[in-house]
């Protein structure tokens, strides 16, 4: 499988937070169609995502920047701010979390720094709680 399927769920409590679900390859050819969807969520409203990643088989370095670029986009410009000043302090987005990433995405996430500011969850209810 070298494409990349997303499906959307809504999650409503507290905190009104959109759920993609990816399944299959981020990878170069597949990056934009996240960062496209993850824009168009942005632009409909949504200002919390939790990308799934429990069907996920592959993650390359285009994908990782299409989540760094994701991060960029809902994390609000006061907080880039607060980042700054708090200067080694870690930073976890209240914005964009992770669940279930399989233990070769995990690593991945982890050597590559993303984990120091995007929260990751073991599973669906832990992260939804967590908004």
């Amino acid at each position: 499988m070298t494409e990349l399927t997303i499906t959307t769920s809504q999650l409503q409590g507290d905190v009104s937070a959109t759920i993609l679900h990816l399944q299959g390859h981020l990878h170069g050819p597949t990056e934009l169609e996240l960062l496209d969807r993850a824009r168009q969520e942005f632009e409909d409203g949504t200002r919390y995502l939790l990308l799934d990643m429990s069907e996920l088989e592959v993650l390359s370095s285009a994908g990782l920047r299409a989540i760094q670029n994701i991060f960029k986009l809902y994390t609000p410009q006061d907080d880039v701010e607060m980042m700054r000043k708090r200067g080694k302090e870690p930073y976890k987005s209240p914005y964009l979390k992770i669940v279930s990433a399989k233990p070769e995405i995990y690593y991945v996430l982890s050597i590559t720094g993303f984990l120091q500011n995007i929260p990751i969850y073991n599973n669906l209810i832990d992260a939804t709680d967590s908004f």
